[in-house]
């Protein structure tokens, strides 16, 4: 079972536009920051730039929008006041603590997959608690690869000793993660926590919170996990044995 973190399971969104209000003053900039981060971490994910790279060029092109022009040392400090104030806010979203206990009761082995930088999203990981539900954790910033290529899908697969077609990927981005991973050959669940009403396409299925995930499991994924279950010496069962 694979879950996406910033937006699925941590409250990100939230985050990032209080730290921005904090920061500016303004409560109306968070469409600016998440599309000005959207382009740039497609730069990323082409692999045209580095993630440090990307934290400055975006910071420095964010204020360039606002009229500020600041030099690098002003950008690197704006930059280091936002991480400072994030790290205060990050959350989890209600839903996941019941959910991933439920994952692990289900004997399902976990793994975090993240289009992030390092550093800190490990940090977030364990300031939050996750850290001990996951049996893997990949990051894109350290692997050198990113969702929607299918080796970030793949190398995770490896990692858990499961084949793709037995691996579910849950996430709040419909192209990145859900249809990202359906093309990689895993089970594709997009999270659309805000009801856009975006359909999406066949065999990707769609919940509304992780409230709904395991029912989801057991009804349209009851071999998921088959033969990577935690413990390595569990016979061989379905999903719907195991919790039913």
């Amino acid at each position: 079972m694979c879950l996406d973190i910033d937006d699925t399971l941590i409250d990100c969104t939230a985050a990032i536009r209080r730290t921005l209000g904090l920061l500016t003053g303004r409560g109306d900039l968070w469409p600016l920051w998440d599309l000005i981060t959207e382009e740039h971490v497609a730069l990323v994910v082409a692999g045209q730039i580095d993630y440090p790279t990307m934290h400055h060029r975006r910071t420095e092109c964010f204020l360039t929008e606002l009229g500020i022009i600041a030099d690098a040392d002003q950008v690197n400090s704006f930059e280091r006041r936002r991480r400072e104030l994030l790290a205060d806010s990050w959350a989890l979203f209600d839903d996941v603590m019941p959910c991933l206990e439920w994952l692990r009761a289900a004997g399902l082995r976990l793994a975090a997959v993240t289009n992030a930088s390092g550093a800190h999203q490990r940090r977030k990981i364990s300031d939050l608690g996750l850290a001990p539900f996951f049996d893997h954790v990949a990051i894109a910033g350290e692997l050198g690869v990113a969702k929607p290529h299918p080796v970030m899908f793949h190398s995770v697969c490896l990692e858990l000793d499961c084949d793709p077609a037995r691996a579910v990927h849950v996430g709040d981005k419909l192209d990145t993660d859900a249809i990202g991973a359906y093309n990689a050959g895993l089970g594709a669940v997009w999270l659309d926590r805000d009801g856009v009403g975006e359909r999406a396409p066949e065999g990707v299925h769609t919940v509304a919170g992780l409230g709904e995930l395991p029912e989801l499991l057991v009804s349209e994924y009851a071999t998921v996990g088959v033969p990577a279950q935690r413990g390595g010496g569990t016979p061989a069962c379905t999903l719907r044995d195991r919790v039913l």
